[in-house]
């Protein structure tokens, strides 16, 4: 059985937040250095994973607000978000290492967070200007530009219909369009996928596993994401050599 989506881009993610960890606890900005070690190290580590995290929430949150944003603005903005949690973690890990905060100090904090944050999404939306575009593009723009920047790139697993809104799975997460699914399908009539069900579209590679249940089939994607097979479209994807 293939790894899934979610592995294969957890492993990444955990090797970038203990590297950047690392490299701030070495330098020890800030004066964290006189944490000494291994506090220093956690400390910068544990705020890494919270930015981590934070950039997940945020993501999550401009994805219907910025799609058609350029990069650099969606990031900007997203630097900004991040840091309001990160700020108080800052708080709170003093409070525990019973370090004295003053209140009059907060904006000062949130300005040192925000320099770190800022630094660490230009360097992702500087990859993702360097990153090569494909030669042809497989998706058309009227899906492409809605989605937010760190998936655009990322490989298209499934379509699912939700009201009058559209999940896009990929590869490096999902998001929420307004957009309706044979307006999608339309725009990756280049890829190698068929429509499963009245309310999905699944890419061929993206297929895991298939099991049967109550008589009709489901499809596991790599990210763990069940898709449903209709009895309508069953026998077409039968005689496809989907299953």
């Amino acid at each position: 059985m293939k790894p899934t989506g979610s592995n294969k881009g957890l492993l990444p993610t955990l090797a970038i937040i203990l590297a950047l960890g690392s490299f701030l606890s070495v330098l020890g900005p800030y004066q964290t250095h006189q944490l000494g070690f291994p506090g220093v190290w956690f400390y910068w580590v544990g705020l890494m994973g919270l930015g981590w995290a934070s950039n997940a929430l945020v993501t999550l949150i401009l994805a219907r607000l910025t799609g058609n944003w350029p990069c650099l603005a969606h990031y900007a903005l997203a630097s900004f978000l991040i840091s309001v949690p990160i700020t108080v973690g800052v708080v709170a890990i003093q409070a525990l290492l019973s370090q004295p905060f003053q209140a009059a100090a907060l904006p000062v904090v949130f300005i040192l967070v925000w320099v770190i944050s800022a630094a660490v999404t230009t360097l992702g939306w500087l990859m993702e200007r360097r990153a090569p575009a494909p030669e042809t593009p497989a998706i058309g723009r009227a899906l492409l530009d809605k989605l937010p920047p760190r998936l655009r790139r990322a490989p298209l697993l499934a379509l699912q219909s939700e009201d009058h809104y559209l999940r896009v799975h990929t590869g490096a997460g999902d998001t929420l369009v307004l957009m309706r699914l044979s307006d999608a399908m339309a725009a990756v009539g280049n890829l190698d996928g068929r429509q499963t069900h009245r309310s999905w579209w699944v890419a061929r590679q993206a297929v895991d596993t298939v099991s049967r249940g109550d008589g009709r089939a489901i499809l596991t994607l790599s990210n763990g994401v069940q898709a449903p097979v209709s009895r309508s479209h069953a026998p077409g994807l039968r005689e496809s050599g989907w299953y």
